[in-house]
């Protein structure tokens, strides 16, 4: 009896939100993954004008359009993720896919000379069609290695005090931010080492690292499979896998154009499935009473419900994507019309300075837990200091901020430009707009991946996860088609050349670009505030 009354002291211990060591590895893999994507993405503006011969607008086009499809990939195979395969072989499937891409742009820069320039676009969806299901997937199957007790049995690593609803979001908090860092971490190797690899040393081995890192990533996630906490997917009674549910899928698909609803099968529980009423409901829907009758009291809500419920929040996050690919783009672009070396024989390539922003998010989050959040909560009364929602408006704010910095600099380039041929200005003037993209990726970023994994049930977590990622997604079509329209407008007026995003620097004006950015976020952050209230 003594023995059984000292066993909750442990627990009182272990009270303090920690991730098990499957969720840190994951983290780790996570991290490198974003090395080989930075290691590509991050200068690739300049490898499309360089290497290829593309016009500024367009190279900045085409690495949205990409961008885009990187994102709004996930939502696809999200689906099919929860819905008929298991997460963990999501992740392997796509990982080899991810990898052959990789190595595709790797040949093709080795024999650029002899193909098409189109040819070089196969290598890069491949990437793209690989981290569609690798992402979304990966971020779901870490925090399925919570021990929380929220989506499985639990586990006790956290003792019985991680059952509250609040210790549950701490933990889950506590996740969401140390995943962030990791891919920060990876992001800020990715932009420094191999942009400078890139644009010294030579493209073929800039994008040989990446694919050799991230095929050894993708072997030490396999050969920790056995220290992993995996889900399977749904079973039919007789033990195979549901196949038919994927035609009933499609037909309720072809039926939903006039009943409007679609049905998806939940792996959770045999008997329950997730039917999405697509119709317009008000932002304050009601959730499902339908209950699970085996292993879960709580509702289980319409899926169509959640994803209208929460559309209005994710439309007006679109322009904050916008210019969250700016630094690819632009700034890439803007820096290398500035000087940028130092001391006269070292040259900073432009990209690296996308480092600046992965340096600022991994400085700040720290005292975004041990400064911002005890100050704020001193005012708020909430623990967490601010509201997710709350987290993601300071983002918001801030990436305004950093556009009209941006629009200004742009400025005072293009007067040293006109008055002198050239600009002499330093590149380090593009400093405090990345800086400042970098603390609004803090609050806005980490605060949209809760958001959306918290507001869908268990069975659609990966779904939720890429919500999330098709925010840039589409946010990248946007920006193209911004480009587009204001290419034809501005060279319209001005009578020559491309407008706005001419490739002569002293005919540019991305200033006016910029401010015009600036006008549309602040329009949107308006509205998200009014929506926050009624949420």
């Amino acid at each position: 009896m003594m023995s059984g009354k000292r066993l909750p002291a442990p627990a009182a211990t272990s009270t303090k939100p920690r991730l098990s060591r499957p969720c840190v590895l994951i983290i780790a893999v996570a991290g490198v993954e974003r090395f080989a994507y930075k290691g590509v993405a991050s200068n690739l503006v300049t490898y499309l004008t360089d290497v290829v011969g593309m016009s500024t607008s367009a190279a900045a086009k085409s690495v949205s359009t990409w961008s885009g499809v990187t994102s709004m990939l996930p939502l696809v195979s999200a689906v099919l993720a929860d819905s008929y395969w298991d997460r963990y072989s999501t992740i392997t499937a796509s990982s080899l896919l991810y990898v052959v891409g990789l190595i595709g742009l790797t040949s093709w820069q080795l024999l650029h000379a002899r193909m098409p320039s189109s040819s070089l676009f196969f290598p890069l969806y491949l990437i793209s069609i690989g981290q569609g299901g690798y992402n979304p997937s990966l971020q779901a199957f870490g925090a399925d290695q919570l021990d929380i007790g929220d989506d499985d049995d639990g586990g006790d690593e956290f003792g019985s005090g991680m059952t509250t609803e609040e210790q549950r979001s701490k933990v889950k908090s506590l996740f969401f931010q140390w995943w962030y860092f990791g891919i920060c971490s990876g992001s800020l190797l990715g932009n420094s080492i191999m942009s400078y690899v890139q644009d010294t040393v030579g493209w073929g081995l800039g994008f040989a690292i990446p694919s050799a890192v991230m095929a050894a990533s993708v072997g030490a996630f396999c050969c920790c499979t056995p220290l992993y906490k995996k889900r399977q997917p749904r079973v039919t009674g007789n033990g195979k896998h549901s196949r038919d549910s994927v035609l009933k899928a499609l037909k309720s698909l072809l039926a939903s154009f006039t009943a409007r609803k679609i049905t998806l099968p939940s792996r959770d529980d045999d008997d329950i499935v997730c039917e999405l009423e697509l119709q317009e409901k008000p932002l304050k829907a009601e959730l499902a009473d339908e209950k699970q009758e085996d292993s879960m009291n709580e509702a289980t809500p319409s899926v169509g419900k959640i994803i209208l419920r929460l559309l209005p929040i994710w439309t007006m996050l679109l322009m904050f994507a916008v210019i969250f690919q700016q630094p690819m783009t632009f700034f890439t672009k803007q820096g290398m019309l500035m000087d940028h070396r130092i001391g006269g024989a070292f040259v900073i390539p432009p990209a690296m300075l996308q480092g600046s922003i992965t340096v600022s998010i991994i400085l700040l989050m720290p005292l975004y837990d041990r400064i911002i959040v005890p100050l704020t909560s001193l005012v708020t009364g909430d623990s967490k200091g601010i509201t997710v929602l709350q987290r993601i408006g300071v983002g918001m704010v801030l990436s305004i901020v950093a556009m009209a910095i941006a629009a200004l600099v742009e400025a005072r380039r293009l007067r040293a430009a006109l008055n002198t041929g050239v600009s002499g200005m330093s590149i380090f003037w593009l400093l405090p707009q990345y800086v400042l993209l970098g603390v609004s990726d803090v609050f806005t970023v980490i605060g949209m991946q809760e958001f959306f994994y918290t507001q869908v049930p268990s069975a659609m977590r990966t779904v939720g996860i890429a919500l999330y990622l098709s925010v840039f997604g589409v946010g990248s079509f946007v920006g193209a088609f911004l480009i587009t329209a204001l290419e034809m407008a501005t060279a319209r007026s001005g009578g020559v050349g491309h407008g706005w995003f001419s490739d002569d620097p002293r005919e540019a004006h991305l200033d006016n670009y910029y401010w015009f950015l600036a006008l549309l976020s602040f329009v949107s952050f308006v509205v998200f505030t009014h929506l926050c209230k009624y949420y």
